[in-house]
């Protein structure tokens, strides 16, 4: 127990400068990549794939209206954003976290920002962010969805543009949480229109740009994480 414990009191301080450096880091890098959309997705759907070709398109667009792209800097949809980003000739910024089997970062990724830990990682999507999209994902895709809706939910953040892409993947998930969670007052009425489904790509540029209009210039836009 003695081993232990001197073990966490010389190693923990540490690694708190290592937390410290990462988010100071990456809030040097991102705070002037101007207003951005968070694009999460799937790092296992290949460029083939429909939903690959259509994260390519909303970013391209999202570019064109001079709004930096972020996505988790990975392979699958974020790459196809980043890509999309990049094409548009706009700001493709990738928060890589390096998995053992599964994720490298994507080369389209112009600001690229390399992160350690998850929650840290997670902060900074949420920080730089005026909207974001939730393309069709596993694990990690319905960890930043929850995450993000609880935090508009409970006004932690403005209610920014929560958009899921793909009327077929995710109609299921609000059937479920309007027919259990919103039934047995697990959740509030209304708290499912904190979400807009879509299978367009204009739908998705539209209810942002819509939103920033709504909210001002950029240097009145509501900040995230303050």
């Amino acid at each position: 127990m003695h081993n232990n414990t001197f073990g966490f009191t010389k190693e923990d301080p540490w690694r708190v400068f290592r937390i410290m450096s990462e988010f100071v880091d990456s809030f040097g890098t991102l705070s002037g990549v101007g207003p951005s959309v968070t694009v999460f997705g799937s790092a296992r759907i290949p460029a083939k794939d429909p939903y690959y070709q259509a994260a390519v398109e909303l970013a391209r667009g999202l570019a064109a209206h001079q709004l930096a792209v972020i996505t988790g800097g990975g392979p699958g949809i974020m790459e196809a954003a980043n890509r999309g980003a990049a094409m548009g000739k706009g700001k493709s910024v990738g928060l890589n976290i390096e998995l053992p089997n599964e994720q490298k970062g994507n080369r389209f990724a112009n600001i690229p920002v390399n992160f350690h830990y998850f929650f840290s990682r997670k902060v900074c999507f949420v920080k730089y962010s005026v909207g974001f999209v939730f393309m069709p994902g596993g694990f990690g895709t319905l960890d930043e969805l929850f995450e993000v809706l609880t935090l508009v939910q409970t006004e932690r953040i403005p209610k920014y543009p929560l958009i899921l892409f793909g009327k077929t993947y995710w109609q299921g998930l609000l059937r479920w949480m309007k027919t259990v969670l919103e039934k047995r007052a697990y959740i509030s009425p209304g708290d499912l229109d904190l979400l807009t489904i879509t299978d367009s790509t204009q739908e998705v540029i539209d209810v942002v740009l819509d939103y920033l209009r709504k909210v001002g210039p950029p240097n009145e836009y509501p900040k995230a994480i303050s």
